[in-house]
């Protein structure tokens, strides 16, 4: 084999060996996914959707057959993470290691750590396909999933069970919890191949290190225009914006003169057709960040400068 082969491979198996231990199986009473130690009091980090509407998990470390009990901390599903603490700490638990995002680069060799299928422990291996990609999840429990910016795109294998993993660099570094993989509606929404997608480290150490400290998120970090809508269709049945619902009372909505009734077709210079579209242009801006919303009201087009509030 190439003295480079040999290497990399070491390389995989420095990774592996230093990282995996930080890596969990969390079992609820139907649902099974991953998560990571985030610290040595025994708090773990993991998707929203995860953990779902549970509040106690069984977890197994790497280290051993044996089931741990935890308990939900707090659920933020806007960003779809949660964070979960066992009940007791086991010898030799081993927190991460959170990586830099602002350095997270195209072509990067990255791996994927979990419980895909239920199969714990499992590694799969791929590069950075793409960053500062927003996603939107599918929908769940009769709503629309969390839009969520920046995610990491990787070729790294995410399969159901991945989620709330790992996604580590070759310095044993996690730069990504892994959250889902992409669906192409021509394999009847089947999992489309080499596309998966991972929430980057930075907005992990953001929302955890908030649960850690005040037990919930105090400082989401995501803009919000303060309404309830729906998505409307023209006549021939295709989306065409959003139609107000209900305004939140001092909203950055209801400061602008935006009312129920009003459908929003436009923030900024994005086209807004649906409701995905409208989280989807929100998800890249913050609270305090100044914009134009138009809209029509009793068939009259209008536009308004706004000032986004927080989620």
């Amino acid at each position: 084999m190439p003295v480079a082969a040999n290497d990399l491979q070491d390389d995989y198996r420095r990774v592996i060996g230093d990282v995996l231990p930080s890596v969990v199986q969390i079992q609820g009473r139907e649902d099974l996914g991953s998560g990571v130690v985030y610290d040595d009091k025994g708090h773990i980090v993991t998707n929203a959707h995860v953990v779902g509407e549970q509040r106690t998990f069984q977890v197994t470390t790497a280290n051993s057959e044996d089931q741990l009990g935890a308990r939900l901390v707090y659920s933020y599903p806007e960003q779809d993470l949660a964070v979960v603490k066992l009940d007791r700490l086991p010898k030799g638990l081993r927190p991460a290691t959170f990586g830099d995002s602002a350095k997270v680069e195209v072509g990067q060799i990255v791996l994927a750590m979990g419980s895909p299928l239920g199969l714990s422990s499992s590694v799969t291996q791929g590069i950075v396909s793409a960053t500062g990609r927003t996603v939107t999840e599918p929908r769940s429990n009769g709503g629309p999933g969390a839009t969520i910016a920046n995610m990491v795109q990787t070729s790294a294998a995410i399969n159901p069970g991945n989620s709330g993993g790992a996604l580590v660099n070759l310095d044993g570094h996690v730069i990504g919890i892994p959250t889902l993989g992409a669906i192409d509606p021509g394999l009847g929404e089947g999992a489309a191949p080499g596309i998966g997608f991972a929430i980057p480290a930075s907005m992990v150490k953001t929302v955890a290190d908030q649960i850690v400290r005040e037990g919930r998120v105090t400082d989401s970090g995501r803009a919000a225009l303060g309404i309830t809508g729906r998505t409307v269709v023209d006549a021939d049945y295709q989306p065409a914006g959003v139609a107000i619902a209900a305004v939140r009372s001092g909203g950055a909505a209801d400061k602008a003169g935006i009312e129920r009734g009003d459908i929003i077709t436009r923030l900024g210079d994005t086209d807004i057709t649906t409701i995905t579209s409208l989280a989807e242009a929100l998800a890249v801006l913050k609270p305090g960040d100044r914009t134009t919303v138009t809209f029509t009201r009793n068939g009259q087009e209008r536009t308004v400068d706004v000032t986004l509030g927080e989620q």
